[in-house]
């Protein structure tokens, strides 16, 4: 593999430390911090520079583009162990599997494409009690970290940004029980969603109360997903009575370690959860879908000194060309100057943007 990296670093006088630190929490910076999200998988086999060097991974072409370093560490926080994956069905095109987390799932057998979710084990509350005891069990031996390699790999004079991950209240919970199932169960098993709920959290506090006393953390870090191009999934009600308590705990833990920035992954329409993110601790959001959402600034001016945000670059501009990411990138320059914001790809890029537009962009962004 020739990995050389194909664009030169772009320099500044601070490290990528102290650089995301200051503008995440609205101070000058010698330059924004530059990073992305990543590329569909498409994108390795067509983009020529990504074929020709070899780069097959998110994390190769973080290298290859010189972007700012920025890591999270966590411990074991979902299912484990895993479920034993089985083929249920086959065609020349798609297969059909119960998945390691116990889903039915039809899948492309070519192509980057989400699954198509047929079903789960989970379906009741008995279901759920045998799963969570066979698969939960947050005294699982391989559920407590090696503190000392960790340390080792990440000393507190890194230049780097550091995170903590805490995880998923109700993402991985929809995961587990389908698009559908969360929805009926919310109805029909109230109780049971609260507990897989909980479940969620003592694994993440489990994770928290290794990690916390060894680091200085930058910034928190967790994964929902929750929301689609119409709002929430649940409820807002939902996260307000059983989510947000649970956002609650964790955030009174990493506050006590210094640690007052903690993004959630969230795509679709974010907006019904703001103020209850906003409540609960949580007060960045990644990577910002505007299509389905809005462009980043009205909401950052909306909750001026609240509210940060990581992404927001419409990719559908990507794939216009240059005069029409000049004339996006235009409207973001306020907002970095302003702080709090971090510009790139609103998810990863989808291969129908040009390798010349990407680059074009990444130009015109620096």
């Amino acid at each position: 593999m020739h990995m050389n990296p194909i664009r030169a670093p772009w320099k500044g006088t601070m490290t990528a430390r102290e650089r995301f630190s200051r503008q995440m929490h609205y101070k000058s910076v010698d330059r924004c911090f530059n990073m992305e999200f990543g590329y569909w998988e498409e994108n390795f086999m067509e983009w020529p520079m990504f074929r020709e060097n070899g780069i097959r991974s998110n994390e190769e072409a973080d290298l290859f583009f010189s972007f700012d370093p920025i890591v999270q560490i966590g411990g074991n926080i979902f299912m484990y162990p895993a479920m034993k994956e089985e083929i249920i069905s086959e065609s020349d095109t798609h297969i059909t599997v119960r998945s390691s987390a116990g889903l039915i799932e039809e899948r492309l057998k070519k192509g980057s494409s989400i699954p198509h979710y047929l079903g789960s084990v989970i379906r009741t509350p008995a279901d759920w009690d045998r799963v969570k005891k066979e698969h939960f069990d947050v005294h699982q031996p391989d559920r407590v970290l090696d503190i000392s390699s960790l340390t080792a790999k990440h000393p507190d004079n890194r230049d780097y940004p550091l995170g903590i991950n805490c995880g998923s209240m109700i993402g991985k919970v929809r995961d587990l029980l389908t698009f559908e199932g969360i929805c009926y169960a919310l109805y029909d098993y109230p109780d049971m969603l609260e507990d897989m709920v909980e479940t969620m959290c003592v694994l993440v506090e489990h994770s928290l109360d290794q990690l916390l006393p060894h680091f200085t953390f930058d910034f928190a870090s967790g994964w929902e997903d929750i929301c689609f191009n119409y709002g929430p999934i649940l409820p807002p009600w939902f996260f307000r009575d059983v989510v947000a308590p649970r956002y609650r705990r964790i955030n009174e833990k990493i506050k006590r370690y210094g640690i007052d920035l903690w993004y959630t992954d969230c795509d679709g329409d974010v907006r019904p959860l703001i103020p209850i993110f906003l409540d609960s601790g949580i007060n960045c959001l990644f990577p910002f879908e505007v299509n389905s959402c809005t462009h980043p600034g009205d909401l950052l001016r909306e909750y001026a000194g609240s509210l940060r945000i990581m992404g927001g670059v419409d990719k559908m501009e990507l794939a216009k060309g240059p005069e029409a990411i000049d004339r996006y990138l235009n409207t973001l320059v306020p907002l970095v100057e302003a702080g709090g914001y971090i510009p790139f790809c609103d998810h990863r890029c989808p291969p129908n943007v040009k390798q010349e537009d990407y680059l074009y962009y990444l130009d015109r962004k620096e």
